[in-house]
């Protein structure tokens, strides 16, 4: 237990295709916040002090709260930090000045996601983006130059959007990580009332040319919508793609926590903010050893190297490898796994593919006889 998600909800633009839980500010939320946060972070720290080293703030936008603000959420949080542990904090680029970039590096952040999204105004416009190219490019400069690891986000296979030259854009700015992903329009969106619908060729088009732009500027895919320089790798997130345990703070915030009984993870996700705000406690989903195999494989199949079977088979005890073993030689002759000992590891094709990847490894394990 040794990572923690804190959830700050606030937002200056709430942007029309996201579904995240955001809220603007209103009278005395943010104070009403930092103080239920505070409570909430010496009880769980109560029950989970080892230090930390991994810690990201989400949202939301936490880069939007005032500089005292800022400083209060810290405070709030009574772990220690390990050596060399990663800090994210999550930004956008209109909240950011040099003064701002100085306080987060005093506060301990050392890692930047910069929602950026594009660097066309046509674009920006289209998302619901309170900054342009300009803001976008100034922000990054700043970030750099002020010492932070630095990583921007990117939506692809936008039907206005110059692909290549956002592609290339990123690809020479200097920053060592990108998230690049195409625009999911979730239901009840802004977006999705518009009618706007997803493209399933051109956004594998979009990833293709992601990958190749990308990597040969020395980003490499290591996850499949993530490309980083060797040692940029957000390790925070490998904590989730790896299927890990973690910690969670915040009104909306999910944690998973090792379980007890016949339950091998305990998930914990948090009500909306005027009901986290009142005390509710969080709702809770216990994983069952093979709903977390499962689930271990569809996360760890997104990342480049692949799932360790026996690794799942010595966490939960079950014969994993027995019921897989057939499916994915089928998948291996199809060009879609690598088999390396019993190591699963997607091929560049079993990104485009891999929900049926996932599914058949999943109606092969649902074979597994159910234990009482």
């Amino acid at each position: 237990m040794a990572s923690l998600y804190v959830h700050v909800p606030f937002c200056p633009t709430l942007c029309p295709y996201c579904d995240f839980h955001v809220v603007r500010r209103g009278p005395g939320w943010v104070e009403a916040y930092l103080r239920r946060l505070r409570e909430e972070a010496q009880a769980l720290h109560a029950a989970y002090p080892e230090p930390l080293k991994t810690l990201y703030l989400g949202g939301g936008t936490p880069s939007y709260l005032r500089e005292g603000e800022l400083v209060a959420l810290f405070q709030a949080l009574p772990w220690e930090l390990a050596r060399g542990a990663e800090v994210t904090l999550e930004a956008n680029p209109g909240t950011l000045s040099r003064e701002r970039l100085q306080l987060l590096k005093e506060l301990g952040v050392n890692r930047l996601s910069l929602g950026v999204q594009s660097f066309q105004d046509p674009v920006l416009k289209f998302l619901g983006r309170a900054h342009g190219r300009k803001g976008a490019l100034r922000a990054v400069e700043m970030s750099l130059e002020a010492g932070f690891r630095v990583s921007i986000d990117l939506i692809l296979g936008l039907p206005m959007q110059d692909l290549e030259r956002d592609l290339e854009e990123a690809a020479h700015l200097g920053v060592g990580h990108i998230s690049a992903y195409t625009l999911q329009v979730e239901k009840g969106t802004p977006l999705a009332l518009l009618g706007l619908e997803e493209d399933p060729e051109r956004e594998a088009w979009a990833m293709e040319r992601a990958e190749a732009v990308l990597g040969e500027a020395g980003l490499l895919r290591y996850e499949v919508s993530n490309f980083a320089r060797p040692g940029e790798e957000a390790r925070h997130n490998l904590v989730y793609w790896r299927a890990g345990f973690w910690l969670a703070l915040g009104p909306g915030a999910t944690g998973q926590y090792p379980g007890d009984g016949p339950a091998y993870a305990l998930r914990r996700t948090n009500p909306p903010l005027p009901r986290w705000l009142g005390g509710e406690p969080p709702a809770e989903e216990a994983l069952s050893p093979l709903e977390y195999a499962k689930e271990a494989l569809m996360l760890g199949l997104r990342l480049r190297e692949g799932v360790e079977v026996d690794l799942l088979e010595a966490r939960t005890g079950l014969p994993l490898w027995e019921a897989l073993e057939a499916t994915a030689r089928g998948l291996a002759e199809e060009g879609l796994l690598v088999l390396e000992g019993r190591g699963l590891r997607p091929t560049r094709e079993a990104f485009f593919v891999l929900h049926r990847v996932v599914l058949a490894l999943w109606e092969a394990l649902d074979a597994l006889p159910v234990r009482p």
